[in-house]
């Protein structure tokens, strides 16, 4: 008994390690993406435990936070040439991205930007938000969007990949992007003094000596 259910047990943190250790290595060498990884993750901790007693709060720091400063990270200093570390180029680590990659990350973060000038003309923000939450005012209410939003797009994709992957993919990605902002200060939390040496790149020294 105790191997049967050990056995899918490791098969799915073996798969979470892979797509952790993927994530890493291909979209993680800028110092600077790093550090900002840094910033959001703790800053995703804080929403977290908002999450428990204020909702809109908890969104309005993942979004306004949390998503910003990782996604900058990703969009502005990311570097997007031929990947020596991992011979490979943008273009095809584009193509096997589990998760959200760059064309996906646009759309999403169009979405979150739209929405606070579509509440502006809408305040029940086209019939999604009840009278109660509107009355709290333009910014709560802008919270509790945001935080449809982040959980639309995590079930969006994980569903998606249930049918382009298999289930079992979906639901580790779900696991390892509620459970990133730990893992994240685990792994960055030395890259902003490695800035401060003035190293702008990972070597990633550590990724080709376990491959």
């Amino acid at each position: 008994m105790n191997r049967l259910i050990n056995a899918p047990l490791a098969d799915y943190l073996e798969a979470l390690r892979v797509q952790r250790w993927d994530d890493h290595r291909y979209y993680h060498h800028s110092r600077i993406n790093q550090s900002l990884h840094l910033i959001s993750a703790a800053s995703f901790v804080v929403a977290y435990v908002f999450l428990w007693v204020d909702p809109a709060m908890a969104a309005l720091i993942a979004w306004g936070v949390s998503m910003t400063s990782r996604q900058s990270g990703h969009f502005f200093f990311e570097p997007r040439g031929f990947d020596h570390v991992n011979q490979a180029t943008h273009e095809h680590k584009e193509d096997i991205k589990v998760g959200y990659n760059l064309r996906r990350k646009i759309v999403l973060m169009a979405l979150w930007a739209l929405a606070p000038g579509i509440l502006y003309f809408s305040p029940d923000f086209l019939g999604l938000l009840d009278s109660q939450t509107t009355q709290q005012g333009f910014i709560r209410s802008l919270g509790i969007v945001w935080l449809y939003i982040g959980i639309g797009g995590l079930v969006f994709r994980t569903v998606h990949l249930f049918f382009i992957r298999d289930v079992a993919t979906g639901l580790v990605w779900a696991s390892k992007i509620i459970t990133d902002p730990f893992h994240d200060i685990m792994l960055y939390w030395r890259s902003p003094l490695a800035l401060l040496r003035g190293e702008l790149i990972d070597p990633m020294e550590h990724t080709q000596s376990t491959r």
